[in-house]
C-alpha cells in the first residue's frame, strides 16, 4: 500500500475567526467560506488545508466534543525568508491578535531564528527562518 499525505484538516470552534487568522499567515484561503460547513485553502506544492467547524462534526457525530484548547493535538510551521522576518511576522500577528502571543521570537540552538503563535483554537504556529552561519 502507498500513502501520500496530502491533507490537513483543522477542527474548529469558530471558522471565521480561524479563517482570518490563517489568511493573516499568508494561507491563500477563497473568499466567501465564513459560513460554509467545510472551508479548504490549496497550499503550494499540492497540500490541502481544510476546517471543519464542530457544528458540521456534530452534525454526524451528536456526541462530538472538541478537545480542550492547548499544545499537543497538533503543530503547524511556517518559514520565514529571514529572522527578521520572524520577528516582524510574530509582531504584526501579535498586534492584530493579542491572544495569539505565546513564545516570543527567540535565537534557537538549532540554528534558527524561532517563534510560536496560537490560532483562535489554541494550536500551536511556529514561525521560524535559519540563523545566518556563523564564519569563525
Amino acid at each position: 500500500m502507498t500513502l501520500k499525505f496530502d491533507f490537513i484538516a483543522i477542527v474548529t470552534a469558530d471558522l471565521p475567526a480561524s479563517l482570518a487568522f490563517y489568511r493573516a499567515l499568508g494561507v491563500d484561503i477563497p473568499a466567501g467560506q465564513e459560513d460554509a460547513p467545510h472551508a479548504e485553502a490549496a497550499l503550494p506544492g499540492g497540500m490541502t488545508l481544510a476546517w471543519d467547524p464542530v457544528s458540521t462534526i456534530q452534525s454526524f457525530m451528536p456526541d462530538f466534543e472538541l478537545p480542550a484548547p492547548g499544545g499537543g493535538r497538533i503543530g503547524f510551521a511556517c518559514r520565514a525568508e529571514s529572522p527578521a522576518e520572524v520577528d516582524r511576522a510574530y509582531a504584526e500577528l501579535v498586534d492584530r491578535y493579542p491572544e495569539a502571543a505565546h513564545t516570543a521570537p527567540w535565537d534557537a540552538p538549532w540554528g534558527q531564528r524561532y517563534a510560536t503563535v496560537l490560532d483562535p483554537d489554541g494550536n500551536s504556529i511556529d514561525l521560524y527562518a535559519p540563523l545566518p552561519s556563523d564564519p569563525a
